[in-house]
């Protein structure tokens, strides 16, 4: 996909950060889309269809926790990148972001390009999906990637958003050692401030839901996918 044909939605209250990052990234060759608001924000996400969402926290109207929600709850809009970019680096506010849906976390102030660098990072992640195959059978377990749908015996799982997208990072080859730092770079983003648990509570949760054997540990390593 060419630079051109990349929308970004760059959401901000402060007219000067949308004038600043959203000359940056247009002087990349970018089409950048601007909003004020959470309520702006959710109105252009649904017309224009942005392949990446900057997206502000505190944002008056509707802040961009509840933004990134409601972006999440459009099916249009279910492979869009989202990020938020704030000043705010609480522990909190990063879980409530990851919560609703977020795929990175950056904190302000930022040079305008090392934000560059990591939107190229972000966009990077559509080039991945685009050449993975949109459906994975694995014996009796089928992972719909353009539906976020999981089926195992006939049977419909329903798996929130990070443990999708970690069996679908596992299940994409099968007896592959994952690498923690990859998993956590793939799954989360390399910008991600996360427990080191964080991967094992996720694949404890899918060993549940999955199946035990399903999932090897390689100890000091990381994890497989055993088929």
């Amino acid at each position: 996909m060419k630079k051109k044909d990349i929308k970004i939605l760059l959401v901000d209250d402060e007219p000067d950060i949308l004038e600043i990052i959203g000359y940056n990234l247009t002087s990349e060759g970018y089409q950048v889309i601007t909003a004020e608001n959470g309520v702006e924000a959710l109105k252009k996400a649904k017309k224009e269809k942005p392949h990446l969402i900057i997206l502000d926290v505190m944002m008056p109207e509707m802040d961009g926790i509840e933004a990134c929600e409601q972006i999440r709850k459009v099916p249009d809009l279910q492979d869009t990148i989202v990020t938020f970019l704030t000043a705010r680096g609480e522990d909190y506010s990063q879980v409530a972001g990851f919560d609703a849906g977020a795929d990175d976390y950056i904190t302000k102030p930022i040079k305008p390009k090392v934000l560059v660098s990591k939107v190229k990072a972000l966009l990077r992640r559509i080039k991945e999906d685009e050449t993975q195959e949109s459906t994975v059978k694995i014996g009796s377990l089928v992972i719909n990637r353009d539906e976020y749908k999981i089926t195992l015996k006939n049977e419909e799982i329903i798996l929130p958003r990070k443990e999708f997208e970690l069996l679908s990072l596992l299940a994409s080859k099968p007896g592959k050692v994952f690498k923690r730092e990859e998993i956590l770079d793939k799954v989360w983003g390399n910008e991600v401030v996360v427990g080191g648990r964080t991967i094992d509570v996720h694949i404890r949760k899918l060993r549940e839901k999955i199946g035990d054997k399903s999932f090897k540990t390689v100890k000091g390593v990381g994890y497989k996918f055993v088929d």
